[in-house]
């Protein structure tokens, strides 16, 4: 089965999470800015703006969990759902704690491109390593850490998690980390989820004030299904080439090949003598009644 037949059937198997991942996720965030708009005059609406988050927060962790586990399929050594969902929980301290460490370094890229600019040659400082030219550098390095490295990385182990826990399958998760077409698949996602809807809002608005509202709303239903279409093509592909399916089975047209037993000369068959030959085609009939 080729990867891309894999893919398009994952996806229509998973059509029901994708579903939810699309209906669901934006239920979450509207009840998310509901929460933000909860008065606290009374103690239920107190207590309910306490529970919401922790609920709303678990629900997100079990949503993406149990998209990742049926796009990976049923197997017998993976953990509960609960379980996978928490393991999610270390994996986004990871990359928060990376994306603090890329603001950080973002808040210096000033200084950086000064000092770097300040200790080349002359002749390379005036043309190639000028100042706007190593700040742009050191901001698109940053840009591919935080969008294309860190999901790269991220995902296939917190896939694996979400399946089987703290045992992780490493076989499976560097396999697909020295995959050259799961690097493509995640940099084409980052231009998708990020770029284009970057571009969208770039411009400078125009037209009549319900004509930019119009044009709002659009740009971000857009951007909405840009950035969750990228989610879950990612989560699929790292699927695809983490738990590859086999090429032996039925045939095209859904028919295994018969076999019939056929027993040595000399004795009975046996278990362990028997031999599996293939039947001959029902038009193939040489000879006859002699």
């Amino acid at each position: 089965m080729s990867a891309l037949k894999d893919l398009s059937r994952r996806l229509a198997c998973g059509w029901r999470w994708i579903a939810a991942q699309f209906g669901g996720m934006l239920l979450l965030v509207l009840l998310g800015l509901g929460w933000t708009r909860l008065p606290d005059q009374h103690a239920w609406q107190v207590l309910l703006s306490l529970l919401l988050p922790p609920v709303l927060i678990a629900t997100v962790l079990m949503l993406q969990a149990a998209t990742m586990r049926a796009f990976l399929g049923s197997e017998q050594n993976r953990i509960k759902l609960a379980w996978g969902a928490l393991t999610l929980l270390v994996w986004i301290a990871v990359v928060c704690a990376f994306w603090w460490f890329l603001d950080w370094c973002d808040d210096h890229f000033w200084d950086w491109a000064s000092y770097l600019n300040s200790k080349a040659p002359a002749h390379w400082r005036a043309r190639i390593l000028t100042y706007q030219h190593i700040y742009h550098w050191l901001v698109t390095a940053e840009w591919i850490l935080r969008w294309i490295v860190t999901p790269a990385k991220v995902i296939p182990l917190a896939m694996a998690s979400a399946q089987w826990g703290v045992r992780l399958r490493w076989r499976r998760v560097l396999h697909l980390l020295w995959n050259w077409r799961w690097w493509l698949v995640v940099a084409l996602a980052a231009c998708a989820a990020i770029l284009l809807p970057g571009h969208l809002f770039a411009g400078l608005p125009h037209g009549t004030v319900s004509h930019q509202v119009l044009s709002v709303i659009l740009k971000l239903f857009v951007s909405w299904i840009l950035a969750l279409g990228s989610w879950v093509i990612l989560l699929a592909w790292a699927a695809v080439i983490m738990v590859p399916q086999s090429n032996a089975g039925p045939s095209e047209d859904g028919e295994e090949d018969a076999l019939v037993t056929v027993a040595p000369p000399g004795g009975p068959p046996s278990r362990h003598d028997a031999v599996n030959l293939p039947l001959p085609e029902s038009g193939d009939h040489s000879g006859g009644n002699s």
